[in-house]
């Protein structure tokens, strides 16, 4: 499995709650540029819109040997999941709080798949505490460490 891009950011923002994995219907050229790495997650959202899921702000640069057929950077991009999978994000959307953002994009054998996740969002004293959590952790660590010496 060779990911291509991550949003790290993502498990800063939200609490993950489910993850799925979902194929992308892509152009040639699109996966001609994720093959060289580059795509951005940044501020990207999945949406359901009439029973299908699509991927908005994505940012896929344009392949650099391409010619004048080249795709757009930020098109929506379709998403492929199983209709039951679809119906059961749909429902979780509806409920307050709730919202579907990719995770990473990555190549599983020959194909483009990307990791989405049904996330609720943190509240800023939530962020903090999770860092707090995490320097205590590492400071425990270090003492463990520095005690085994």
């Amino acid at each position: 499995m060779k990911v291509v891009c991550q949003n790290k950011k993502a498990y800063h923002d939200y609490f993950i709650e489910e993850t799925f994995e979902a194929g992308i219907a892509l152009l040639g050229t699109e996966v001609k540029s994720l093959r060289e790495g580059r795509a951005n997650l940044k501020d990207s959202y999945v949406i359901v819109k009439e029973g299908e899921a699509f991927l908005l702000n994505c940012h896929i640069s344009p392949y650099s040997h391409g010619n004048i057929t080249n795709h757009e950077p930020l098109r929506t991009r379709k998403l492929l999941l199983h209709k039951n999978e679809i119906k059961r994000l749909a429902g979780k959307v509806a409920q307050k709080g709730y919202s579907i953002v990719p995770l990473k994009i990555y190549f599983k054998d020959a194909w483009a798949k990307v990791e989405i996740a049904l996330v609720k969002g943190k509240k800023l004293f939530e962020k903090r505490q999770v860092i707090k959590e995490k320097e205590a952790k590492k400071e425990i660590r270090r003492a463990l460490k520095a005690a085994n010496r």
